[in-house]
């Protein structure tokens, strides 16, 4: 039941007085009663009761009669504030006009300053999922996300709608950072998605080149932008930008999630600092090896121990990724073949490891270098026992 007092500060934001505000609830509660009654109940002093009746006369809130005692009569809620209540629609219609017109004012004035303002929409973190099986779903022609661990976990999700956009034949992409290749979200990815590695620092999903859908992996909250304006415009250039140079790496998918580790961060170490060991070790050594395998132990990454097919194998991994190549090994001629699709010496760092791996087994090797402009390149190594 609702409470006097609150229905008295309710008529007050009516314009009705303190005084007048008890007195229309005691009314209405009490029915006809004395004015003496409406002071006694309304808690108003008894000089105060009567004007306090006359203004809600006055207001058509009440009547009186003209008999003495005074007796008091409230007007139905339903018509005494009819008026008021109508007046009311129309002032917060007239605010309404007000702020639309106020509103059309400022766009125009931001047009003319070459400012536009542009919306997008928040997500709650528990409707993120939902919302981004839609948005996989309804794509069209591309889907192309750059995603941490939390967004590939979210990704994982939306395994189903993954596949039947695979089906519609939908370029798919993703990059994704090395920490994650081999962990069960990555490897619910279905077939067909393409995968590269990166280092990634956001959650951003791009649909049709047309939408975007970033998700914050602090708080799981997302936010859907519209990718024909200026944000999405520069993360479309910037996925475009990161694929480019970020290692391929579909073929980690069947690999443990050590092994796949070990191969990125050998690559890693390689691409970044490979050059420079190889310059230092030629200008510095009077061997002409150079020790690929002490390099690597140098970084963590120790292969001396391991047997040969394991490091061929590790290698012909680190050559489909960087270079499209592969590596082949006859043990009956005792030849080790790495082929490069690209001529640019991408092999010759990998043909240098296995070198120095057999150098340290006590087998040397003579290196043979051939470049194809249709082929690419290939690199021969014969052990001598």
């Amino acid at each position: 039941m609702v409470k006097e007092h609150e229905l008295t500060i309710s008529l007050e934001e009516f314009g009705l007085s303190k005084y007048e505000a008890r007195a229309y609830v005691t009314i209405v509660t009490k029915g006809t009663i004395s004015a003496s009654e409406v002071a006694y109940y309304s808690e108003l002093p008894r000089t105060k009761v009567y004007p306090v009746l006359l203004k809600l006369q006055q207001k058509k809130l009440a009547i009186l009669s003209k008999s003495k005692p005074v007796m008091c009569t409230a007007i139905a809620p339903e018509d005494a504030f009819d008026e008021i209540v109508h007046e009311q629609i129309n002032k917060v219609d007239a605010m309404n006009t007000l702020v639309s017109n106020l509103k059309k004012i400022s766009e125009e004035s931001k047009k003319a300053r070459g400012a536009e303002e542009k919306r997008y929409f928040h997500l709650h973190p528990n409707y993120v999922v939902k919302q981004l099986r839609t948005m996989v779903d309804g794509a069209k022609s591309s889907i192309h996300v750059m995603a941490d661990s939390w967004g590939l976990s979210i990704l994982a999700e939306c395994k189903e709608e993954l596949l039947s956009v695979l089906r519609r034949n939908l370029d798919v992409r993703l990059i994704v950072p090395s920490q994650v290749i081999g962990s069960e979200s990555f490897r619910a990815m279905p077939d067909g998605v393409k995968i590269k590695s990166s280092e990634i620092i956001q959650n951003c999903f791009i649909f049709d080149d047309t939408e975007l859908l970033l998700i914050d992996s602090t708080n799981g909250k997302g936010a859907i932008f519209t990718a024909t304006d200026i944000l999405g415009g520069n993360q479309t250039k910037v996925f475009s930008q990161v694929w480019k140079t970020a290692l391929k790496i579909d073929n980690l998918s069947d690999m443990t999630k050590a092994r796949a580790l070990e191969v990125c961060k050998i690559i890693n170490v390689i691409n970044e600092n490979g050059l420079g060991f190889v310059l230092n070790s030629i200008m510095n050594s009077k061997n002409k090896l150079v020790d690929f395998v002490k390099f690597l132990d140098k970084n963590g990454i120790s292969l001396k121990d391991r047997p040969l097919e394991e490091i061929l194998d590790i290698v012909n991994s680190t050559l489909e990724i960087t270079c499209a190549g592969k590596i082949q090994y006859d043990s009956k001629t005792n030849n080790i073949t790495l082929e490069s699709k690209i001529n640019s010496g991408h092999s010759l760092p990998w043909a240098m490891l296995i070198g120095s791996y057999l150098e340290q087994k006590g087998q040397s090797t003579k290196m043979t270098y051939h470049t194809d402009s249709h082929k690419g390149e290939m690199v021969h190594l014969k052990i001598n026992s």
